[in-house]
């Protein structure tokens, strides 16, 4: 059984002491495919630390997180284009809206979500969405942006059963991890009527752990929980959660 995990910052500073055992710990469980997003500039060299240390298992993508567009946010996304110009990425993520936390930069936050948007399709990349409280303003861009190039993951996702069917209509898999299993995380309850070739495992470690581990440190080997999860909701094996997931990232991001 390969299982994919098609968002996870495994070059995070919580695992800066246990990062290889947590990595055996992965691939013991069956996890083969890590995707791993970009926050800024300053975790770039981790990033590519891990590949060179797994180059058949771990896959970058390059961008800036939108709780990093800060003042220097255009000097931010001129290395993020630097970078795609010179290199393979198989996606640009993560990028999008968080207002969660403060809305000074939301302008700023908006611009660089369009620019990263038309970097992708300049090199015919898909998109991974950030959305944090910023369901309306996320939706905005997607309508101006749409197209046959326009593709990805709305990683994370945490909306209302029409929102996941307007994310879908913009070319979008939905990214399901730990929060399916929380016991308020309402997307278990209509997760259902969403076809599974819509859908791809994630776990966002070292953030949003999965029920039992809630609240503690995330890491990619508490796949299996969302898995275990999914399989109740669709009513299959988990073999089959795993095998379909995987072959949506496959759609998603070309390998």
């Amino acid at each position: 059984m390969i299982i994919t995990d098609t968002h996870t910052h495994l070059y995070s500073e919580a695992f800066e002491q246990d990062q290889k055992a947590m990595m055996q710990r992965a691939l013991d469980t069956g996890v083969k495919r890590f995707f791993i997003p970009a926050i800024d500039s300053s975790y770039t060299q981790a990033m590519l630390d891990l590949e060179s240390n797994y180059p058949e298992n771990v896959f970058l993508m390059m961008g800036l997180h939108p709780t990093h567009v800060k003042e220097n946010y255009k000097e931010e996304l001129s290395l993020v284009e630097e970078w795609l110009s010179k290199r393979k990425f198989y996606a640009v993520g993560e990028i999008g809206v968080d207002l969660y936390w403060d809305r000074t930069f939301l302008k700023q936050q908006q611009e660089a979500f369009v620019y990263q948007i038309r970097l992708a399709k300049k090199y015919q990349l898909p998109i991974v969405i950030h959305c944090r409280d910023a369901f309306d303003e996320i939706f905005a861009v997607l309508e101006q942006e749409k197209g046959e190039d326009l593709f990805g993951i709305f990683h994370c996702f945490t909306g209302t059963l029409e929102q996941a069917h307007k994310a879908l209509s913009y070319n979008m898999k939905l990214g399901i991890g730990g929060v399916v299993t929380f016991k308020n995380g309402k997307i278990d309850q209509f997760l259902d009527q969403i076809d599974l070739k819509h859908i791809v495992l994630e776990t966002d470690s070292p953030y949003l752990a999965p029920t039992p581990y809630r609240g503690k440190r995330n890491e990619s080997a508490y796949i299996s929980n969302v898995l275990k999860k999914l399989s109740s909701i669709y009513n299959v094996f988990e073999e089959e959660i795993a095998a379909v997931t995987t072959e949506n990232s496959k759609e998603v991001f070309g390998i």
